[in-house]
Parts: structure tokens; sequence; C-alpha cells
């Protein structure tokens, strides 16, 4: 069920209520997270207003050709600038995340922001069990990315006039890669449907596919390789592929940022396998991704175990322990699910 309680919003925005608008998302953002960011940018700076992408950290390399990346903010390289414009913001919008707690130092800026009365908070997302921080949203648990919603609420409010070219290109770079290119189960029909509206309206879908899918670094193949060769773990009484990686290989690898988007994936193309699982050993903590085939709640599973969450077949986690620690509870705690993973396999 959708829910929407934008439409004061919206009769502010029209009435020019709001002077400067920042527009953030989650930390180390993926492809619906830029493309939602950007793409409403696009929509917001073409209707006149004073907008501005804000990031709480960096992202994949592979996402810099989105139009209007040289105009975004990363929190992380400029506190300060970033500090005084959400100073001077009374509104911002915050995509594809439902916890503060998503965007680290800078989700404290803006809930001080916030609680002054300096600023309305808007959140347009997709995720579960979304907490409740904000002002207004347009929140929608079914859809298949945040920028299917920003892509229906500027449609609904503003009219197909206003996402520009630019604007669906970074759209449809949502759609497409939280989809995993069309591919996952929250592909529907309708997805197809708004894929083809944002074709419509000019998203080069083969060029956006190319930029995002075909542009491996030699360091990112040779990482995914050895993965497969030395890395991949299968736990066949659990019908679960495991990969795990620790500070060294990172940096064998010379890993940056989203160089491993993707690798969990590889893990469910294995027949007879339900659950794949990466962990890393990063800097501050262990962080985990969990992707799951059917009936398997990898979300509940995060949730359980790593102080995670996400979607019911795609979601995250994390730990402050050792990684050989989470690798051992993994394997511990994965052995109560044993029966419910081979009758899904056996299903399959």
């Amino acid at each position: 069920m959708r829910i929407n309680t934008t439409a004061e919003l919206v009769t502010l925005l029209d009435t020019g209520h709001y002077k400067q608008i920042a527009i953030t998302t989650h930390h180390k953002p993926d492809g619906d997270a830029m493309g939602s960011t950007l793409g409403l940018w696009h929509i917001l700076t073409q209707l006149g207003h004073k907008a501005q992408v804000i990031t709480p950290t960096d992202y994949a390399e592979f996402l810099n050709w989105l139009p209007g990346n040289d105009t975004v903010i990363n929190f992380e390289e400029k506190p300060e600038e970033t500090a005084a414009f959400i100073e001077q913001a009374d509104l911002v919008f915050c995509l594809d995340f439902n916890r503060l707690s998503r965007i680290n130092k800078l989700g404290e800026i803006i809930k001080d922001r916030a609680q002054l009365g300096g600023a309305k908070l808007v959140m347009i997302d997709h995720h579960l069990d979304a907490e409740d921080f904000y002002d207004y949203c347009y929140y929608d648990t079914t859809a298949s990315s945040t920028c299917e919603l920003v892509f229906e609420w500027a449609k609904e409010y503003f009219g197909s006039s206003s996402i520009s070219k630019d604007s669906v290109n970074c759209l449809y770079t949502g759609l497409m890669t939280d989809t995993g290119n069309f591919q996952h189960n929250n592909t529907k029909p309708h997805t197809h449907r708004i894929a083809a509206e944002m074709m419509e309206l000019g998203a080069e879908h083969i060029q956006i596919h190319q930029r995002i899918y075909d542009v491996f670094t030699l360091n990112r193949t040779r990482l995914f390789g050895y993965c497969m060769y030395h890395k991949l773990e299968i736990l066949e009484d659990c019908h679960t592929a495991l990969i795990y990686l620790n500070r060294d290989e990172l940096e064998q690898f010379d890993v940056v940022t989203g160089d491993t988007e993707g690798l969990v994936n590889f893990g469910l193309g294995l027949k007879g396998i339900v659950f794949s699982v990466l962990i890393i050993d990063r800097t501050e903590r262990v962080k985990m991704s969990f992707r799951s085939k059917s009936k398997f709640a990898a979300n509940e599973f995060a949730a359980n175990y790593f102080s995670g969450g996400g979607h019911f077949n795609a979601a995250g986690g994390q730990s402050e322990d050792t990684l050989v620690e989470v690798v051992n509870k993994f394997k511990n705690e994965l052995v109560k699910y044993k029966e419910q993973l081979k009758q899904i396999a056996n299903e399959l």
C-alpha cells in the first residue's frame, strides 16, 4: 500500500515557500540512491527551485556519468560546506532510506535542523520498517525502487513535462539496478510499464546498461575471479553460498567503493542455492550482504542476528565483532534454518 502525505508539500513548493532544498540518500549510495537523488534534483531545478544533492559518503565510480554528478557534495569530503547548506535548508528530501542512522553523522545534523524547526523532512522510500522521522512521505514497500516512486510522484504532481531526458536517465538507472536488470522478484508488470514510459521520455536504456555493467576495472575483474575460485564456500546442507573477505584481501585487489557491488548475487546463480551471503571486513565494522530466493526471508535473518534489514530477498547487516567471529556466528545461526532451506530448494 502506498502512503502519500505530500499534497500539502506540493502546494507549498508551488507557492515558492521553500527557498533552499537539500536532497540526500544513504551511506555508500547505489544506483537507486544516486539515480533518485539526481533525478529529483533535475526535476526540482527545472521547476525553479534551489536544490543540492548531498551524499553522506562516496559512491562507485561507475555512477559518475549520471547527469548532474559534478554538482554533488560528499559530506565526508566537505563537512563544513555540507553543514552550512543544511543549516540554511528549509526542506530536506530523504531518498532511498527510512532511518536517519543510515546517513551517519549527516543524519544528526539534519535531525538537529529539523528539531529546531528550521527544516521539514520528506521521505521517499520503498524499504520495510520505516522510522517516523519525517513530516511528509511518499512511501511504498511494494515499489521496485525509489526511482520508480520519484518518477510517479513527479508525474502525478507536476506532469511528465517536468521529467527531462537527464532526469529520466538517472531514474531509469535506479529502476534497472534495484531490480537486478529486471531479474529480481520486485520486477512486476507495472515495473516494465514504468520502464517503457521512461524510454518514451528519452531514457537511453542501452547506454545506461553499458555504463553500469560493462565498466569492470582489471582489479575488480580479478577480485571476482579470486572470490569464485578461492573464496566461494558452499554450505551444502543449508543450500547456502558464502564468500568472506578480510582487509588484506581488499588491499591485495585495491578494492574501492563499488568494487564488490553485485558479488553476492553470483551465489544465487548456482544450482540448488537458496541463500547467498557476502561478508567483508571493513575498516570500522564487518559488513554483510544477504540475497535469497523464493520464501526465505533474508531481511529477517539480517535483523535477527546482524542488526540489519532491507527487502525480503535482499538485505544487509553489520557487526563490530571480528571477521572470524562473524563468520562463525553466521554458520551457527544458519543451521537453525536447515530444514526450511532444504524445503525451499526442493520446491525450486
